[in-house]
């Protein structure tokens, strides 16, 4: 339904990330039951009409641990058969490669960077892995930097969506100028000239967007917990509250990103189904009379 000079979206991806799941229902740093909020945002999530992809990006659990990645899947992979949406999990840098490739997508386990691409009817997501074994900031190293180079040498009928955990923008947070994504120069090279329309990320526990070599970048915050940027910079630490995912709208001509909030509150009832059945049946002129004058 689409009253305006813009075209419906053809594609919707739902973007959520960090999770950080802890086996045995361990609360995270003792205070956060990363499970519960999970569940809670997978509610609001199965409202979500006309979704092509459920994307995840990174820091699926805490600690690696197999049982955490087991019930990561128990909760996610049902809401997104019900929605009849494939799952992309892409790796973060509190995720395990052995783990994650064994305990959640069901293959060998190996140190290997956790890297694929999907066709979502003509649109391209990739998913690369930003981690770096043994530490938590990132980079993408020559090998995925030469097969993204591949798959990006032949466009997509409706362009390409990258997916990584670390974003490759700045943050006004210090601390996470330590952790953020290295060699990011040979990145924007990868890109450059490519069919690359939007990029998504996490790890920063707080909603941002950017660009990035000219491509616009949305960062969705965290599941579990998220900062209170509010505060000075040098004092901004986790709360939790604020939790929220991303509805990605990929348009003909450019790529949005909406924040929808977890904790919501009964919503008004003017815009009725019977409202809107009302309008659709104006012709655009009477649309524009009905709506967008203004009454003494």
């Amino acid at each position: 339904m689409q009253f305006g000079q813009h075209a419906a979206a053809s594609r919707t991806i739902i973007h959520i990330s960090d999770t950080h799941l802890l086996a045995d229902g361990v609360l995270l740093g003792g205070q956060y039951d990363t499970s519960a909020n999970l569940r809670a945002m997978l509610a609001r999530i199965e409202r979500v009409e006309g979704a092509s992809a459920i994307v995840v990006t990174g820091d699926l659990t805490d600690l690696g641990e197999p049982d955490a990645y087991r019930e990561l899947a128990r909760l996610v992979e049902p809401v997104a058969q019900r929605m009849g949406v494939p799952v992309v999990w892409v790796a973060g840098n509190h995720d395990e490669r052995p783990a994650m490739r064994r305990d959640l997508l069901g293959e060998d386990p190996s140190q290997r960077a956790i890297r694929r691409a999907f066709d979502l009817d003509g649109l391209r997501l990739v998913a690369l892995d930003s981690t770096v074994p043994g530490w938590h900031h990132g980079e993408i190293d020559e090998e995925q930097i030469a097969w993204l180079r591949e798959v990006l040498s032949e466009p997509a009928p409706l362009g390409t969506i990258l997916a990584l955990h670390h974003p490759p923008l700045p943050s006004h947070v210090p601390m996470f100028d330590i952790l953020e994504l290295r060699n990011q120069p040979a990145l924007a090279e990868a890109l450059d000239g490519s069919d690359v329309r939007a990029i998504l990320a996490g790890h920063l526990h707080y909603s941002m967007s950017g660009s990035f070599a000219g491509v616009p970048t949305f960062v969705a915050a965290a599941s579990c917990y998220t900062m209170d940027v509010a505060r000075p910079a040098r004092e901004v630490n986790g709360m939790d509250a604020g939790q929220s995912f991303h509805l990605v709208h990929v348009y003909d001509d450019q790529v949005t990103s909406t924040v929808v909030p977890v904790d919501a509150a009964d919503p008004a009832d003017f815009f009725t189904p019977e409202w809107y059945a009302r309008v659709e049946a104006m012709t655009p002129e009477e649309r524009l009379e009905f709506f967008s004058r203004k009454r003494a």
